[in-house]
């Protein structure tokens, strides 16, 4: 089992129209086949600068890969992802 989080901030004000529609928008990583457990989160401890996280589970190696290389993952990267995030963590976790 591979989980798959990230943390980050954007450029958008908090609580604004933008901000919302990058959150709703990034729910169609949720579809992607080989997705488990997604989740958003919102940030709440004052030890860092970020305010959102998504975290999502994949059962091995090779459907982590293949969330990566989706068309829909891809495309909300690069239409999304790269130029509404001002800055992120990205974490990837698999159990000991």
């Amino acid at each position: 089992m591979i989980r798959h989080t990230v943390a980050f901030r954007l450029h958008h004000a908090k609580g604004s129209p933008a901000e919302a529609a990058f959150l709703a928008d990034a729910r169609v990583l949720e579809h992607i086949p080989g997705v488990t457990a997604f989740e958003q989160l919102r940030q709440v401890s004052p030890k860092n600068g970020f305010d959102f996280g998504f975290s999502m589970e994949f059962a091995d190696q090779a459907a982590y890969d293949g969330y990566n290389t989706h068309p829909d993952h891809v495309a909300f990267v690069r239409d999304r992802w790269i130029p509404e995030v001002a800055e992120f963590l990205e974490l990837d976790y698999a159990p000991l």
